[in-house]
C-alpha cells in the first residue's frame, strides 16, 4: 500500500500533451488508425504472465488510446464533422458498464482476466481490431490555419473535461459503485447491486439521450444545479434517497459529455486534452489519498475527505459549464446537413435501446434465488472462516474471485469474513468481489462500510439469512480506519451474531488499543452467541489480545495454544468448538485462511457423535 514507484504510470494518460508537437499532431490526424492499433497493447497484455511487464504493456495501451481519442475528437471538430465519435464514446461507456454488470463487475477483456477466470480477452481483441478497421478511415491533413478555436482560453474547457472524466470513471464505470455508497446493511433499506444496477444503466442512457437531443439545456447553469443537488444527496444520504441522488448525478454526467468534449476539441488539442487528463490524474490520486492517507506523502491533508473530492469534482465541472456556455457563442456551424444529424441520432437511439435491453436481461437472469442452504444442515454444523484477500488480485495480479470461490467451496465454509475487500476505486477497477462469490456459492452478502467511509473494506458472506447488520468505524485517531460488520444470522432457527473486524496497522499502537476496547464492548453488549472473525495485529496471549479475550467480551479463543498467529484470529462464545484449521493461502493472496467448525449448544448431539468437517487438531 506504500509508494513503490509504479504509481508514476498513472501519468500514462497525459500523452495528449504530445499533440502540441506539430509533427506528432499531423501523424495522429492523418494516421489515427495506426495509433488506435498501437492502443491494443493494453488488450494483448493478458498474454504476459509477469505482472510488471503486463503493467507496462497496459500503460502503453493507455498512452496510445488517450492520444488517439484526443486526436480523433480534435480532427472531427476542425473538419466540422458530425459528433459521431463523441456519441460512440458515451455508448461505449454504457456498454462497458453493461459488460461488467453481466460479468460480476469485472470487465472480461481487462489484463487481469484470462481464460481460467472468466476472461474473454481473445474475443475482445478480435472485436477491437474489426472496430478499428471499420471506424478509422484514412484522414487527410489539416491546414494549420484551420486548426482550433483561438478565441478564449482553453484552460476552463480542459479543467471541466478533466472533472467530467473523473466523475464518469469513479462513479459510472461500474453500475454497483454508487449503490455501495448508499448501502447501509440489513434489513435492506435501499438498492442492491442486482437487480438495481440496471437502474443506474438506464439513468446513464437517459442522460445520453438528453445530451443528444437537448444540448442547449445541458449547457445551462440550472441543469448544473440539478447535478450538484444529486451529488450532495448521494454523499449525504444512505438508502433510497441517496440512490435517487446517484441516479440524478448519472443523468447529469452522461448528458454533458457531448458538450464538454466538443468544447475542449475547439481548442488546441495538446494543451487542452493534456491539461484535462492531468486534472483527471490529480483527482484520481485525491480519491485514493482519502483512504490511503497513512501510506502516502501529504496523506493527512485529505484524510477521510471524500466530501472535498466530491465538491472539487463538481467545481471542476462548473468550470466546464462556463466554458461551454462561452464557446457555444463562437462555435462554427457544422457543414453537415440536417439529414446526417438525424441519421446519427436514429442509429444512436437504436443502439442505446439494444444496450438497455441487454442490461435489463442481465438483471433478470442474475436475480438472486435466496434459497441458500448450509453445507451440513442435518448435523447443525456451522463452519466459519476469516480471510484477508487483498482486493481480489492474486500474487501474479490476476483477478482471484474464481480461485477464492474454489477454496471456500472445498472447505465448505458457511460464514466467511473477507477483509481488504473494497475494490470500488479507480486503482482497483471499481469492482465488487462479493457479487460473484455470493451468487456462485449461494450466499447472502453484506459489504461494509461503503467506499465513501474511507476503509480498505470488510465483507460478510453467509449461507444463513442475515436478519440484521450494522456497520462500524472503530476509533482511529492517527492510523487507517478500522471497519467492522456486526450481523445477526438465523442459524437453524437460533439468532447468532457474527462480527467481522479489521484492526489498524502495526505502526499505530494507540489506535489498536482503542479499537480493541471498542470491539470488546460491541461483543460484550451482544446478548447472543457470537463468532468474531478478525484481523487483530497482536500476539497470542499478549497485549490487546487480553482485551479481546476478557471478562467484558466473554469471548474464547478458538485455539489458545496456536502461538504462531499475528493478524487473523477467530473468537467465539455460546457455541462448542468442533474443529479448527489454518489453511495455506497458496498464491491467491499472502494471508492464510483460518476456519473453525462449531455447533450451537442447543443442538449438541451426544459426545460420542462426530461429524465435524474439520478435526479438532490444527493444520497449517
Amino acid at each position: 500500500m506504500g509508494i513503490s514507484g509504479y504509481e508514476a504510470l498513472v501519468m500514462s494518460t497525459i500523452s495528449p500533451f504530445l499533440l502540441g508537437i506539430p509533427a506528432v499532431r499531423r501523424f495522429v490526424f492523418s494516421g489515427s488508425r495506426y495509433v488506435h492499433i498501437a492502443s491494443l497493447f493494453g488488450l494483448t497484455a493478458f498474454l504476459v504472465t509477469k505482472p510488471e511487464i503486463r503493467l507496462f504493456m497496459t500503460s502503453a495501451g493507455v498512452i496510445f488510446s488517450t492520444l488517439a481519442w484526443a486526436g480523433t475528437f480534435s480532427y472531427d471538430s476542425v473538419t466540422n464533422r458530425p459528433n459521431g465519435k463523441t456519441t460512440a464514446f458515451s455508448l461505449g461507456l454504457i456498454l462497458s458498464s453493461v459488460a461488467k454488470f453481466a460479468n460480476y463487475s469485472n470487465n472480461p477483456i481487462w489484463p487481469i482476466m484470462h481464460d481460467n477466470n472468466g476472461g474473454w480477452n481473445k474475443t475482445g481483441l478480435a472485436l477491437a481490431v474489426l472496430a478499428i478497421i471499420r471506424s478509422t478511415p484514412r484522414q487527410g491533413p489539416v491546414s494549420g490555419s484551420l486548426y482550433g478555436n483561438r478565441s478564449g482560453s482553453s484552460i476552463p474547457a480542459a479543467i471541466g473535461l478533466g472533472g467530467l472524466l473523473f466523475g464518469l470513471h469513479s462513479l459510472l464505470s461500474d453500475s454497483s459503485t454508487m449503490i455501495l455508497w448508499v448501502w447501509d446493511g440489513y434489513p435492506v433499506k435501499g438498492p442492491l447491486a442486482v437487480p438495481h444496477g440496471a437502474y443506474t444503466i438506464v439513468a446513464m442512457g437517459a442522460g445520453f439521450l438528453l445530451g443528444l437531443l437537448q444540448e442547449e439545456f445541458t449547457r445551462s447553469w440550472s441543469f448544473y444545479g440539478i447535478g450538484c443537488v444529486g451529488a450532495a444527496a448521494l454523499y449525504r444520504n444512505p438508502g433510497w434517497w441517496g440512490y435517487y441522488g446517484a441516479l440524478t448525478l448519472a443523468v447529469y454526467l452522461m448528458a454533458i459529455v457531448p458538450t464538454f468534449i466538443q468544447s475542449a476539441a475547439r481548442h488546441p488539442p495538446g494543451r487542452t486534452f493534456g491539461v484535462a487528463f492531468l486534472v483527471y490524474n490529480i483527482m484520481v490520486l485525491a480519491h485514493v489519498w482519502v483512504v490511503a492517507y497513512a501510506f502516502v506523502p501529504g496523506g493527512p491533508l485529505l484524510r477521510e475527505r471524500t466530501d472535498l473530492v466530491m465538491i472539487a469534482t463538481m467545481a471542476l465541472i462548473g468550470m466546464g459549464v462556463f466554458s461551454t456556455a462561452k464557446s457555444n457563442k463562437t462555435a462554427a456551424k457544422l457543414r453537415n446537413d440536417f439529414g446526417a444529424k438525424r441519421r446519427l441520432r436514429s442509429y444512436s437511439i437504436y443502439i442505446l435501446a439494444t444496450i438497455e435491453l441487454l442490461a435489463l436481461s442481465v438483471a433478470y437472469l442474475r436475480f438472486p434465488a435466496y434459497d441458500y442452504k448450509p453445507y451440513h444442515p442435518k448435523e447443525k454444523m456451522v463452519t466459519a472462516g476469516i480471510w484477508t484477500v487483498h482486493f481480489a488480485l492474486d500474487n501474479d495480479m490476476w483477478s482471484s474471485e474464481t480461485r477464492m470461490r474454489d477454496v471456500i467451496k472445498e472447505l465448505e465454509i458457511d460464514v466467511v469474513g473477507l477483509l481488504e475487500s473494497d475494490l470500488q476505486r479507480i486503482i482497483m477497477g471499481n469492482r465488487d468481489m462479493t457479487q460473484f462469490l455470493a451468487e456462485d456459492l449461494g450466499m447472502y452478502a453484506d459489504f461494509g462500510p461503503g467506499p465513501n467511509k474511507h476503509t480498505w473494506g470488510a465483507a460478510l458472506l453467509s449461507k444463513f439469512p442475515i436478519v440484521n447488520s450494522t456497520h462500524h468505524l472503530l476509533p482511529s485517531p492517527v492510523g487507517e480506519l478500522a471497519p467492522a460488520i456486526l450481523a445477526t444470522l438465523d442459524m437453524y432457527g437460533e439468532m447468532v451474531d457474527v462480527l467481522v473486524f479489521h484492526s489498524g496497522q502495526e505502526e499505530d499502537p494507540e489506535d489498536r488499543r482503542l479499537q480493541s476496547l471498542g470491539i470488546s464492548k460491541l461483543m460484550g453488549d451482544s446478548p447472543r452467541p457470537l463468532i468474531l472473525l478478525s484481523y487483530l495485529v497482536t500476539k497470542p496471549l499478549e497485549g490487546n489480545y487480553n482485551t479481546y479475550v476478557s471478562e467484558e467480551s466473554r469471548m474464547k479463543d478458538i485455539d489458545p495454544s496456536d502461538w504462531d498467529r499475528w493478524c487473523e484470529y477467530i473468537l467465539f462464545r455460546g457455541l462448542r468448538r468442533v474443529g479448527y484449521a489454518r489453511v495455506s493461502r497458496s498464491t491467491i493472496t499472502d494471508t492464510e485462511i483460518q476456519v473453525c467448525s462449531t455447533r450451537l449448544l442447543s443442538f449438541l448431539p451426544p459426545r460420542s457423535e462426530t461429524g465435524s468437517l474439520l478435526s479438532s487438531n490444527n493444520y497449517s
